[in-house]
């Protein structure tokens, strides 16, 4: 799709738009609707244009495919040590409190901290996902299946 100068100028206008909009909803998703999980599948979704139009190894040259996966595993391990942290300063498992001298201080924080681990799980299993999907149709398309080809049974 590199060749539809329509299509690029519209992603080049549009990618940084959906990332600074996935910000958004990722930092202000305390306060309203929105938060990790939205922003996630935001980022995500820029990426996932992104190589729709360059293609699946430009869009890997940009995130490696090795980062995706260790940022997948960051996201996880984050959310778990700020519910562990808790725990270890004496309150329970997502018990943000004893994090900070103040109590609502604490709560923000930690709700940012969290949040922020679930929008980068999100946004790297989302890639993972659609990475596999995009190798599996190109595999089929090389072997000489074309899953999207019409099939008159029957004829």
């Amino acid at each position: 799709m590199k060749d539809n100068a329509i299509l690029v100028v519209v992603a080049r206008f549009l990618i940084p738009l959906m990332m600074l909009f996935g910000l958004y909803v990722q930092f202000h998703g305390e306060y309203s609707p929105g938060g990790g999980f939205q922003a996630g599948v935001l980022f995500a979704a820029a990426w996932i244009l992104f190589v729709f139009i360059y293609g699946l190894e430009t869009g890997l040259r940009i995130i490696p495919e090795r980062v995706i996966y260790a940022l997948a595993a960051l996201g996880v391990l984050l959310y778990g040590f700020i519910g562990l942290l808790g725990v270890l300063l004496g309150g329970r498992y997502l018990d943000f409190d004893p994090l900070l001298a103040s109590p609502q201080a604490a709560q923000q924080a930690g709700i940012i901290l969290v949040e922020f681990g679930v929008g980068v799980t999100v946004a790297s299993v989302v890639m993972v996902f659609f990475m596999m999907f995009a190798r599996r149709r190109a595999e089929s398309l090389e072997a000489g299946l074309d899953p999207d080809a019409d099939e008159d049974i029957g004829q």
